[in-house]
């Protein structure tokens, strides 16, 4: 596959030229890239995925929500509909993608809609919220939002990669000067101070931006259809690891870490499961998915024994200051 990648490295330029004329486009105005009053906030990133984002916008849901009549727009990747489609609780992983109903069911009292056109979804959602969440709509330019949060994971900085299809990447790097705060996600539990220096050096920041470090955080219990159970009912059964998600990695080291005895079934990220793979894990005694996950194999397994682990985004430090004088700053202004 790495093979493959660098024979493909002409194709990179080619897409990086692209990418980079339609941004000058934007910067220059000769494309329109339009504003509005309400605050919108982009979550998004460089590459192709796997970097946080869906927690992230969890992170912000969950503190916003709390002041402000929060609305979250997603473009709801993978979904069979099609136009402007409101996100119900009692909507499927299908119609609306795994994530947005992933939000709709953790924060019930958040509007979370799905439109590919981002203009059309704002004018909808404008008309009831107070501030706008933009998932994954960083390389979106036809909007200009308020604030943009652009996210790299601690193994795989943006700095060290490369375009499409010979990297990850989805625009040339200084496409990260539009951010306003950079978020590198994932970091280790324990993590010198040095290396966190040495990583806020080599990203070059500008002026305006500010970084933060953040890692993941597992909740304590798992939880399925009608049950939740502390981790540890886990710890002497033998069960089935199911992701389809764009890395995996995290989650195994943890279990890993806490010595749990499993098999992993990997898929690839928003994997649709067929009938085959539903009838292969129909014979599976326990499984343990990601919260991602869940909301698209549940329904199909129904009464099985499934269950998901809730992760959550936990910055290393800073955390006051990051939504006092960063993100309600920015809402404020």
């Amino acid at each position: 596959m790495k093979i493959l990648r660098k024979i493909l490295f002409p194709f990179s330029i080619l897409y990086g030229w692209i990418t980079a004329i339609r941004n000058i486009m934007y910067d220059k105005g000769w494309k329109e890239s339009r504003s509005y009053n309400i605050p919108i906030i982009c979550v998004g990133n460089l590459s192709t995925g796997g970097t946080g984002k869906s927690p992230m916008i969890e992170f912000l849901i969950d503190f916003l929500q709390k002041e402000y009549q929060v609305a979250v727009l997603s473009r709801g990747y993978k979904r069979k509909t099609k136009g402007y489609k409101e996100v119900l609780f009692s909507s499927t992983a299908e119609e609306v993608g795994d994530e947005p109903l992933q939000f709709k069911q953790n924060f019930p009292n958040c509007t979370v809609a799905v439109c590919a056109d981002r203009r059309t979804g704002i004018e909808k959602l404008q008309r009831n919220a107070e501030v706008i969440l933009l998932d994954d709509a960083f390389q979106h330019r036809r909007v200009n939002p308020s604030t943009n949060i652009l996210l790299t994971t601690f193994d795989d900085l943006y700095i060290n990669d490369y375009m499409l299809p010979t990297g990850n990447l989805r625009e040339y790097k200084k496409g990260a000067n539009r951010a306003d705060f950079i978020v590198v996600t994932k970091c280790p539990e324990k993590v010198a101070y040095s290396k966190l220096q040495e990583i806020q050096f080599n990203l070059k920041l500008k002026p305006h931006q500010r970084i933060y470090f953040s890692k993941i955080g597992y909740d304590e219990s798992i939880y399925g259809v009608t049950e939740t159970n502390p981790i540890s009912f886990l710890k002497d059964k033998f069960f089935t690891l199911v992701t389809g998600i764009a890395n995996p990695q995290p989650l195994i080291d943890f279990l890993n870490k806490n010595s749990f005895q499993y098999e992993h079934k990997k898929y690839a990220d928003h994997h649709h499961f067929t009938k085959e793979d539903i009838n292969e894990l129909k014979e599976k005694e326990l499984i343990l998915t990601t919260e991602k996950d869940f909301v698209r194999l549940q329904p199909k397994l129904k009464k099985f024994a499934i269950y998901y682990l809730p992760i959550t985004t936990v910055l290393l430090n800073e955390q006051e200051e990051f939504f006092k004088n960063g993100i309600l700053k920015s809402i404020k202004n």
